[in-house]
């Protein structure tokens, strides 16, 4: 048997999965890895792909989907570490060019396929704020803002669109399910977004929706179906439970019969159900085919302590349906998670406190601990304690990089120029000049709306105080549409609107500076379309004006939802208000199923810690009611996911202020000073 040095790294588990099918039966049966949570999981992923290639697969006929850019990235070049490791010199890389996320590689193949299914190739992409911005105005020209009830908002109308896209399923289900405060309007909402999909096809425009929904259908057309299957060879799947109806049936597409298709999740941390994830994807995976798929668990933790781990499998083993999995680590201690008492939410925010600079005295930095919470607004009470204390922190959320209003500007210029039907950046774009309001621009657009636009812009009449302006800006759309370089069409954009920039925001300089970046960027790309499509579908995270508090430490404490902390880890976590109401919400118990979610959020909370965790539970928190009541004090008993037979797992006990300066709690790792001798070296003295 060859030898395979390169897998020596790996437990038995692993090695199994890796392993499964490359020398075996032809063809191989579909695979499902359970991995979870500190397993491994990406190191395994990225061992099968290299593995693949290895033992002779066509790097150009493996395809790897991902969630995110950065992952497909990280997966692919741990691949071509391994493969050049095992190569040595001959190593050239893993040759993989298909890597990326669903939307990424739907949006390369639709531009490939496009004749074929009625697409024009040319097709521009919509991101989410252009989606909305589009459904606007479909909304205004159907005078469905002029209704005497409040219509939906322009940002609730594509949420409800995109979840009734994405889970397949009937907009009258979805409204009852997900939006029932929307539920009187499902004829005139079935009327917009029938006009939503006119206007995007007119404009000859695609949102992030589109490209799974026409991917998927194009899965539908048997003679195209079987040219794109064709491609590939071996289609692996990260992150599994994390999909939606419309990517389970792509990769059946892909794959019908499930030769050569590998997924890897967990469903013990499916926690994505508001963004029509569906955890019966990976829950019925293995029945889908004939015989059935393979399975392959991954428990050992590479992550967390045992008492840490026997606490997370003590939570998730109450779970109504799973895979059966039991986290094990070699990580040995007698500290167990602390399940800690008090009395309010104020005194929940003395304790973590105290407890995180303990720690940094100690040795942990603020950047290895967070605080993670079910829902934002419950650390508004532990946020003014840290800034009282002058404790810096980071708060996850704020503007990602393509929500800026100057980057959306920039690209808006570019947007419009390869495509002059999209309507939406033709809208944004005029509006930069003086004089030029919403009315304006959509009479200019009205006027334009022919092929020959830039002649027709040429001739336009405009306010007064666009006229100066107005010969240089359809002379630099002339100039865009043309020949030149993809170089110097972005270094003539960024001239142009400099001034404007200037005019139009406050901290222009800062701005500036992220319209630089967007340059350095496009350098990178080959084409317009190329950087469009990219920047599109996996933007950068952040800009100058990114929500929050300003890094003006090098060290700096982490607060985080817990949907935004999956796939993280801190060596210290503290999780807000476990408690009823809170973790389950009070918003989120109406079904069976949305219960287990909620379980499986605490679940992904604490198997985020590597050393410490503590759970906090108030006895009493602050609602905010919308009722005649008014804000009021709510009285809150332990989570009934942590239930009385559980509590073995943990160390359990009641904190206020005064007890904590005493004495430390019950088998907390207290940290260890001499003051003594701290104090005699001060003066020279041992």
């Amino acid at each position: 048997m060859e030898s395979r040095p390169y897998l020596d790294g790996l437990n038995e588990a692993q090695r199994a999965a890796v392993e499964h099918g490359v020398a075996g039966a032809d063809p191989p049966r579909p695979l499902l890895i359970i991995a979870g949570a500190g397993s491994g999981k990406t190191n395994t992923l990225a061992h099968r792909v290299a593995h693949l290639v290895m033992s002779g697969a066509d790097p150009r006929r493996i395809l790897l989907l991902t969630f995110t850019r950065r992952a497909a990235t990280e997966m692919t070049r741990r691949a071509e570490r391994i493969c050049s490791g095992a190569l040595g010199a001959r190593s050239g890389g893993t040759g993989l060019t298909w890597s990326g996320t669903f939307h990424a590689v739907g949006a390369r193949l639709l531009r490939q396929h496009a004749p074929s299914i009625g697409l024009d190739p040319s097709f521009g992409i919509l991101d989410r704020e252009d989606a909305a911005d589009l459904m606007n105005l479909v909304r205004n020209e159907l005078g469905l803002s002029d209704q005497k009830s409040r219509f939906p908002r322009k940002a609730t109308c594509l949420a409800i669109y995109s979840f009734t896209v994405n889970a397949q399923a009937p907009l009258s289900d979805v409204l009852a399910r997900s939006f029932p405060w929307c539920d009187a309007w499902e004829a005139e909402l079935t009327r917009l977004f029938a006009a939503y999909v006119e206007a995007k096809q007119r404009q000859n425009v695609l949102d992030y929706d589109d490209l799974l929904l026409y991917w998927s259908h194009m899965m539908q057309v048997p003679e195209v179906a079987a040219l794109v299957a064709e491609r590939f060879d071996h289609v692996l799947v990260d992150e599994y439970q994390d999909t939606n109806a419309l990517q389970a049936a792509i990769l059946l597409g892909l794959k019908p019969n499930g030769a050569g298709l590998t997924v890897v999740g967990d469903d013990a941390q499916a926690i994505y159900s508001f963004r029509a994830a569906a955890v019966r994807n990976i829950l019925d995976f293995p029945g889908l085919f004939s015989p059935p798929a393979e399975v392959v668990t991954l428990e050992r933790n590479y992550r967390s302590t045992q008492p840490i781990l026997a606490a997370s499998n003590a939570v998730i083993e109450q779970a109504s349906e799973r895979f059966s999995k039991t986290l094990t680590s070699d990580r040995r201690s007698q500290q167990k998670p602390c399940l800690v008492t008090v009395r309010d939410e104020t005194e929940q925010a003395g304790y973590i406190v105290e407890r995180i600079l303990a720690a940094r005295e100690a040795g942990t930095p603020l950047k290895q601990q967070a605080v993670l919470f079910r829902t934002s607004h419950h650390s508004g009470p532990l946020e003014v304690e840290l800034a009282r204390r002058n404790i810096p922190f980071v708060k996850f959320g704020g503007l990602k990089f393509l929500e800026a209003a100057h980057v959306k500007d920039f690209l808006g210029i570019l947007r419009w120029s390869e495509n002059p039907r999209d309507r939406v950046s033709g809208f944004r774009t005029v509006q930069l000049l003086p004089g030029i309001g919403p009315g304006t621009a959509r009479k200019v657009l009205d006027r334009i709306d022919s092929p020959d636009f830039l002649e027709q812009l040429r001739y336009t009449r405009v306010p007064a105080a666009a006229a100066a302006d107005w010969p240089g800006f359809v002379e630099l759309l002339g100039l865009l549409q043309g020949a030149a370089h993809w170089s110097r069409q972005i270094e003539l954009v960024r001239g142009w609107y400099q001034p404007h920039l200037e005019r139009l925001y406050e901290a222009a300089p800062v701005r500036a500076g992220d319209l630089d970046q967007l340059v350095q960027i496009a350098a990178g790309y080959s084409s317009r379309r190329a950087f469009l499509d990219e920047l599109t579908l996996d933007p950068p995270d952040a800009t100058s004006d990114e929500a929050g508090t300003p890094l003006l430490d090098e060290d700096y404490l982490i607060l985080s939802t817990i949907h935004s902390a999956k796939g993280q880890e801190w060596k210290s976590v503290y999780i807000l208000n476990v408690v009823d109401g809170c973790i389950p919400s009070d918003m989120a118990t109406g079904t069976a199923a949305d219960i287990e979610e909620e379980r499986r959020l605490l679940y992904v909370a604490m198997t985020r810690a590597k050393d410490d965790l503590h759970l906090l539970q108030p006895q009493r928190f602050y609602v905010h009611q919308q009722r005649p009541s008014g804000d009021r004090h709510v009285y809150a008993g332990r989570t009934r996911f942590i239930a009385a037979p559980m509590l073995k797992h943990f160390d359990c006990f009641a904190w206020s202020p005064g007890a904590a300066r005493d004495a430390a709690p019950s088998g907390f790792a207290e940290p260890r000073v001499d003051l003594k001798a701290r104090l005699r070296e001060m003066w020279g003295r041992r």
